[in-house]
């Protein structure tokens, strides 16, 4: 049997009346409507205007970076507010503490949904009010270091000094132990040397102290330190310091200048800077040539003879080997 398809009863009186009371329902609230978007629209201005003020007071402060993410964060404040406010005049049934409600079930679903971005944001917000570091510093945090070029909402932008752009988490650099290489306006750097021990220690501090003084770049004061610091295996150890602009540039320039020029001057001093020497002693437990066991140190027991048989001839006469242990035995 097959299926009869039905007909399909259109009432065209019903639609005419349902697009009636949709327009009857529009011009009622065409007046709200309006005041709506006047409301709104005022409030896109304000906000405008509120982020534009914000911004200028803080660039007056020094604070640019600051005054764009607080005034971002104002200018959406008071969108939303506008939203909310043309919302109740829309439809004056609604209720602005039905509004609130709503919006605080929705934010905790939205916290949630966005809890790395909110992180993020608050670190960045707290950063910039702190002040642990400025654009322009050289930092090192989480295995990166170099030069802080801008601090957004969500993350730190750091140019590393192999010219790569990285961008860290700004809950990773508050939560993360900071060094500032640029906190202060003189940096220390050191560098260790290693003399003979038959040398002067003395001479050789004068000697390079002398090019530390002389080398451009390296500050008077603090004055540039020569230390005996260390008794190593092949060499005294002497430690260099000086103190340079904090800037990256200015440091490594400096130390490769320290190095080639306290090279210069304790060759021309005749000063050995030896390299790492080690000497391996192999000892034949077996040779008679070894001399006397009972007078070395070596921590084996000394044989009743004094001597003992060395290796290639106890191989030559294992007889007599094995006769003179049965003897021994007896």
């Amino acid at each position: 049997m097959k299926d009869v398809p039905r007909e399909i009863d259109i009432n065209p009186e019903a639609a005419v009346e349902t697009i009636d009371s949709w327009l009857d329902s529009a011009v009622k609230l065409a007046p709200n409507i309006g005041v709506a978007l006047i409301v709104l629209v005022v409030f896109i201005v304000a906000a405008i205007i509120t982020r534009r003020v914000v911004m200028r007071f803080a660039k007056k402060q020094d604070r640019t970076n600051l005054g764009e993410m607080l005034g971002g964060f104002a200018k959406w404040v008071m969108i939303a507010a506008g939203v909310l406010l043309a919302s109740t005049i829309v439809f004056p049934t609604l209720e602005p503490g039905d509004l609130v409600a709503g919006l605080g079930v929705s934010s905790v679903a939205i916290g949630f949904a966005f809890k790395d971005i909110l992180q993020n944001w608050l670190a960045g917000l707290l950063i910039l009010i702190r002040q642990p570091f400025e654009v322009g510093d050289q930092i090192e945090v989480d295995d990166y270091e170099g030069t802080v070029q801008h601090i957004e909402t969500r993350a730190t932008i750091v140019r590393t000094y192999d010219g790569e752009r990285a961008v860290i988490p700004n809950s990773t650099v508050y939560t993360n132990p900071i060094l500032v290489k640029t906190s202060h306006d003189k940096r220390r750097s050191q560098y260790d040397i290693g003399i003979g021990y038959g040398d002067d220690i003395d001479a050789a501090c004068e000697v390079i102290r002398g090019v530390l003084e002389g080398i451009d770049g390296i500050e008077s004061d603090p004055a540039p330190q020569t230390l005996p610091w260390d008794l190593a295996a092949s060499w005294v150890t002497i430690r260099a310091r000086w103190w340079t602009d904090p800037r990256r540039s200015d440091v490594v320039q400096t130390r490769a200048a320290v190095i080639r020029e306290v090279k210069k001057a304790l060759d021309d001093a005749r000063i050995d800077m030896p390299y790492e020497t080690s000497v391996r002693l192999l000892h034949d437990q077996t040779e008679t040539r070894d001399g006397d066991r009972g007078r070395q140190r070596e921590g084996w027991p000394a044989p009743e003879n004094g001597h003992t048989t060395p290796r290639h001839e106890a191989a030559e006469r294992p007889n007599e080997t094995a006769s003179t242990t049965s003897s021994r035995e007896s």
